[in-house]
């Protein structure tokens, strides 16, 4: 069976110079069974100031009460979902777009109260991504779920980090590669300098130290956490022109695990 690669894209790695959404589409004519997860919370800031919601971050994410949440879900699974399935068609692609919510592919619980409709995964039902993949489509998610407790979905939808909703998809689907495209080169030493390969140890050293720091740690953290399923995690500058493809060949960015 092929390979999976699971790619993490953000709103900061898309732009004139960078080619991810062709890199997408050159592997998966390789024969690569690809998934994406995206985020976008630019976009979602723009919105909610459009909108005259406030909002704030607590230890890096989103506090989201009912008005935010309708705008992140608005916005993730909406314009954000549906433009890369667009792009990736116009590239000569195969994709398909849903959220967490859908099919229950994510099933997630609150996080914590004060962070409001924040959830964490606490399961990942492969089936709808096994399905589209067998399909020969690459399957393009947004990270909403629905909040489950015990055995049962409360229909209650819930707002997921982008970088934690793809680690814990590389883990379920025991993906060969997990590759973020993020706007930095790496992840850099207590010297500023970008290191080529970190072993588990090392990247909680630095995370405990403080080095790490922001948003990278929850990268980090689905990097640790799917590397015990065999996964080789790859943190990658995005706006490189064929940056997804040197970082699977180990040509850039930071290796961890």
């Amino acid at each position: 069976m092929p390979d999976i690669l699971v790619a993490k894209i953000g709103g900061s790695t898309l732009g004139a110079r960078d080619t991810t959404l062709e890199d997408v589409v050159a592997l998966q004519r390789r024969g690569l069974r690809l998934v994406v997860v995206h985020g976008g919370g630019a976009l979602i800031s723009e919105w909610l100031k459009a909108h005259e919601v406030p909002t704030r971050f607590e230890r890096g994410l989103r506090v989201t009460d009912e008005r935010t949440l309708e705008v992140v879900v608005a916005v993730l699974a909406g314009l954000v979902n549906k433009g890369l399935v667009a792009a990736l068609a116009a590239a000569g692609g195969r994709a398909v777009g849903l959220s967490g919510a859908d099919g229950g592919l994510l099933k997630a619980r609150l996080l914590d109260e004060k962070l409001g409709f924040v959830g964490e995964v606490a399961e990942v039902d492969t089936r709808p991504l096994l399905g589209l993949l067998d399909d020969g489509f690459v399957p393009v998610v947004a990270p909403v779920a629905v909040e489950w407790r015990g055995e049962a979905p409360t229909g209650q939808l819930l707002n997921i980090n982008a970088d934690t909703a793809a680690g814990a998809v590389a883990e379920a689907l025991a993906a060969r590669w997990l590759v973020f495209l993020t706007d930095v080169p790496g992840i850099r030493d207590e010297d500023g300098r970008t290191v080529t390969a970190l072993s588990p140890a090392r990247a909680s050293a630095l995370t405990e130290a403080g080095v790490v720091q922001g948003g990278m740690i929850p990268k980090v953290e689905a990097c640790l956490g799917a590397a015990g399923s065999g996964c080789r995690s790859v943190i990658a500058d995005g706006r490189r022109a064929g940056a997804l493809i040197e970082a699977i060949e180990e040509r850039t960015g930071t290796v961890v695990g």
